[in-house]
């Protein structure tokens, strides 16, 4: 809480930045000043200040208000055009383009594979350009692309519009993980990551409706599944507009802030240690992200989990028909699937963000959808066994909670904003190659059982749980590390981590670590070169 002597500070702080930036930050541009941040708070960027619990609830709120609704509806969109495959697949897809053996499969990977391709360049472009208008044009194309499909009836021309689709919406989640890290402190992170990603979950059941919605139109023109390629595709193209015009690309360009409201934003992020954004290519963040086992340990985790991720939400649908359902039933009873994966996802980020913990919630999210997929490679395909079947493939929705968590562990856990964005770009790289192996591993010849596509699953499940653990002590190896360079330099030993406080604590808990405390916090330095950085187990 700020004393009426920290308000003092804060207001003459407002006056000294404000008489101290005599180039407006918008002609200077953030490259001027290394980090964007500095752009905004010119001289007192080495000045920490105190912000206090009611201007960081107030700004926090206005956060929340003008970017959440866009990004959520961006996220639901990518999932729901991406999941149209999988709805098109109950409304005899496969027969009427006359797909055989692995073509389906690949259909679901060529997606991840174009991601693959084009992460690293995307990466690049997300350091290079302004992140609001480039997330635009991307929501734009993969919304054409979509509409476009409608049009594709054989493998070929099916194949090439789902990668052009992939390779658009590749640039979405690395995205949402840069504006997360740039606008909100870390405990906010958490929490934010999951609400955007548990759009996987509102997909499935809006997606469920809106599908069986679409396929009771009866058209002389158009199949079912091409009515729900071109409305999704078409209400994709509409929306960039509302991207293009209302998200921002930094806190320093946001129009809804004032430029005090700017400074405030900024200053309440200081305890981050992870700064804002530059519009800078560092290849010594390069060489240290690619050296670091922390950036392998995110590819990995990712990596495991994609891999059921990508077999079961292809073959989702597929695999319930296999119970003995019906078209239209199967897509109804989708619907829990979708309601059981949001409410894991907001509850481990719940978990995550008041425990101040990462590991304890991954872990215990791993033990359900293991338990899931043991039952169904266990229970009977018959009709007494109905509801145990379905009972388990929802227990197997449980896993869409755990790469909120780990999108979230890696970004907290680097700093340096090439090294970020390079982490983040490797990690969804890992994701993408994990999707594209996930759906060969079931195949439509598995029918009904699905063993090795569940047998994998369940492989990858139990070896991430143990990568985990792993990491977690690899972390509390490195605050370590960090707590004797701190001693050798003079500094003190413990530090309080107030980017994981509530925001009523978050100022006590910044002042207790002392005036100087993150006072490097927007030199772009990375997590290894900062002592002051504290990482999150």
């Amino acid at each position: 809480m700020a004393s009426s002597i920290e308000d003092k500070t804060h207001v003459a702080h407002l006056e000294k930045t404000t008489s101290a930036s005599t180039v407006d930050p918008k002609a200077a541009g953030p490259q001027s000043f290394g980090d964007a941040a500095k752009a905004i708070l010119g001289d007192a960027a080495y000045d920490p200040v105190i912000v206090s619990a009611e201007e960081n609830a107030r700004i926090l709120r206005k956060t929340d208000l003008y970017l959440l609704p866009v990004m959520l509806a961006i996220y639901f969109l990518q999932q729901l055009d991406k999941s149209t495959l999988s709805y098109a697949s109950v409304f005899n897809l496969a027969t009427n383009a006359h797909l055989v053996g692995y073509q389906y499969s690949a259909l679901g990977s060529i997606v991840y594979a174009a991601q693959l391709i084009w992460q690293p360049v995307s990466s690049f472009f997300l350091v290079r350009l302004p992140v609001g208008r480039w997330l635009a044009f991307n929501v734009f194309m993969w919304g054409v692309v979509l509409s476009c499909m409608t049009s594709a009836t054989n493998f070929k021309l099916l194949i090439t519009a789902r990668f052009f689709l992939g390779l658009f919406e590749a640039t979405v989640a690395p995205t949402f993980v840069t504006i997360t890290a740039m606008w909100w402190r870390r405990r906010e992170q958490t929490q934010r990551t999951s609400l955007w990603y548990s759009m996987n979950g509102v997909t499935i059941v809006v997606g469920s409706i809106l599908s069986y919605g679409l396929g009771h139109i009866h058209s002389n023109v158009l199949e079912s599944y091409q009515i729900i390629f071109l409305f999704t595709g078409l209400l994709t193209v509409v929306f960039s507009i509302v991207v293009y015009l209302f998200l921002p690309d930094s806190p320093t360009t946001a129009r809804f802030l004032s430029h005090d409201e700017k400074i405030l934003a900024v200053e309440r992020l200081r305890a981050n240690n992870t700064g804002t954004e530059t519009k800078q290519w560092k290849w010594e963040q390069v060489w240290e992200c690619l050296l670091d086992p922390k950036t392998w340990a995110w590819f990995s985790m990712i990596f495991l989990i994609s891999v059921p991720s990508g077999g079961i939400t292809t073959f989702g649908p597929l695999i319930v028909k296999s119970f003995g359902y019906n078209q239209l039933n199967t897509i109804l009873l989708q619907m829990p699937f979708g309601a059981v994966a949001i409410i894991a996802t907001l509850a481990g980020g719940w978990a995550a963000a008041n425990y101040k913990l990462k590991f304890i919630p991954l872990v215990s999210l791993t033990l359900a959808p293991i338990a899931g997929a043991a039952a169904l490679l266990h229970i009977k395909r018959t009709a007494s066994n109905k509801g145990a079947l379905l009972a388990a493939y929802y227990i197997v929705s449980f896993y869409p909670g755990i790469s909120p968590l780990i999108y979230t562990w890696s970004s907290q856990n680097t700093a340096g904003h090439t090294k970020k964005t390079l982490t983040t770009g490797i990690l969804f790289i890992g994701q993408s190659a994990g999707n594209i192996l996930g759906p060969f591993l079931y195949t439509t010849e598995q029918a009904p059982l699905y063993h090795r596509g569940l047998t994998s699953s369940l492989v990858c499940l139990a070896i991430l749980g143990a990568s985990f653990l792993v990491t977690a002590a690899y972390l509390a190896f490195l605050n370590r590390s960090h707590a004797k360079r701190r001693v050798a330099l003079g500094k003190s030993e413990k530090l309080v981590d107030a980017s994981l406080e509530r925001t009523e604590d978050a100022g006590a808990a910044q002042q207790a670590n002392g005036a100087g405390f993150a006072s490097n916090a927007f030199d772009d330095l990375t997590d290894l070169q900062n002592e002051d950085f504290i990482y999150v187990l």
